[in-house]
């Protein structure tokens, strides 16, 4: 059974607050022009939702997984792209507080307490996606700086960041043992955008190339040391793939629901509110069950990772069903709620074709719903 506290209900009701009355009414806006929305940044400044995970001490509040997934089904429940700036966010502020020494928090964290700094997320390459140990980016150690050379791409926030976790290996060493976190400022010498993606859904959330050309970045930017990215990456993976992509897609199946009820309700054929007619009825009963199924694995699993129960095969089967469910279901339930404004479905005054297009990324981000299928399975099946 899922049991939310009172602080997370409080957390989600806030944020639905704001979703609904300040971000809900710019979110066409904001995909037609496909410019990111600074105004928004300012709105997460004013409620602190870029800086949830921040220990208390700084400003924050120490967000369990179970928080940050509700206040990202809220946010994409009316714009899957702004949810993404929090996303990438806090999913930096999430590696820091776990791995970071004492001496890089009290340096970074007073930076991030004002709740105006937006993060990076640096991992994907152009021939290493589901296969992170393909990465190319290398570290080289001279003096009292790290001299970054590589290209990463698909990047979140990539133009507009401050902050950046970038993930490459470190030349010294080989294999997974090589990769390596550091945090790179916005500023660092050496440092380029490449072009901003046109996409196709997920409009002004910037996506972009970062290109590292002898980047200089001090030694002790690096996050746990030479070598411990991958196990940085291993600790917090499932974290992030819940309150990322596993809750985005919740919120994106939500709000192609709510439409369609309320439009079935309202719209009229053969002298009756379409609501009526048992077709319409058993196509809104499904994408409910299917939403419903996505809320209950996906709550279930963050409340045992806060708890800190099952095994860690346990919880990345689930943590993957979880990620594989949530697209599948947002992109079915989004195309069903066209389906069920008809013509008017397909025509962009309406927001259902717009959270159609959103949908589709999270099928493909955060590791495609074909390698969290194979997690599944080896598993299931004791593969190693």
């Amino acid at each position: 059974m899922i049991n939310f506290i009172e602080e997370q209900l409080m957390i989600r009701d806030v944020t639905r607050r704001m979703a609904l009355e300040k971000i809900a009414p710019r979110a066409a806006e904001i995909d037609e022009t496909d410019e990111f929305p600074w105004d928004i940044v300012e709105l997460y400044k004013q409620n602190g939702t870029l800086k949830l995970v921040l220990p208390d001490e700084y400003g924050g509040v120490g967000a369990d997984t179970t928080t940050l997934c509700l206040v990202m089904e809220e946010i994409a429940r009316v714009s899957a792209s702004c949810s993404c700036i929090v996303f990438s966010t806090e999913a930096l502020i999430h590696i820091l507080v776990r791995a970071a020494t004492s001496e890089q928090k009290d340096r970074f964290f007073p930076r991030l307490s004002q709740g105006d700094k937006i993060s990076a997320f640096v991992l994907t390459e152009p021939e290493a996606g589901s296969d992170a140990n393909a990465m190319r980016t290398n570290a080289v150690l001279e003096g009292d700086y790290y001299i970054l050379n590589g290209r990463k791409c698909f990047i979140s926030n990539a133009i507009v960041s401050d902050f950046y976790l970038v993930f490459a290996r470190v030349k010294t060493l080989d294999n997974k043992k090589g990769i390596s976190a550091f945090v790179v400022e916005k500023d660092t010498q050496g440092l380029s955008m490449g072009k901003k993606e046109n996409k196709m859904g997920l409009r002004g959330n910037t996506m972009a190339d970062l290109i590292f050309e002898n980047a200089r970045v001090p030694k002790e930017n690096i996050v746990g040391g030479e070598g411990e990215g991958w196990k940085i990456l291993a600790q917090v993976a499932n974290q992030m793939r819940l309150y990322g992509a596993s809750a985005m897609g919740l919120g994106i199946a939500q709000g192609a629901l709510d439409y369609a009820v309320e439009y079935a309700k309202q719209r009229y054929q053969f002298g009756k509110p379409i609501a009526s007619l048992q077709a319409i009825q058993f196509m809104l009963a499904d994408m409910h069950i299917q939403t419903e199924a996505v809320r209950s694995i996906l709550y279930r699993t963050s409340q045992m990772i806060d708890r800190g129960e099952g095994s860690a095969a346990e919880i990345g089967s689930l943590v993957s069903m979880s990620k594989c469910l949530s697209g599948d279901t947002a992109i079915k339930v989004a195309t069903d709620a066209v389906q069920v404004l008809g013509g008017y479905g397909y025509i962009k005054d309406y927001p259902v074709e717009r959270m159609m297009r959103d949908a589709k990324s999270v099928q493909i981000f955060d590791g495609t719903n074909q390698i969290q299928r194979l997690v599944v399975a080896r598993n299931m099946l004791g593969i190693k």
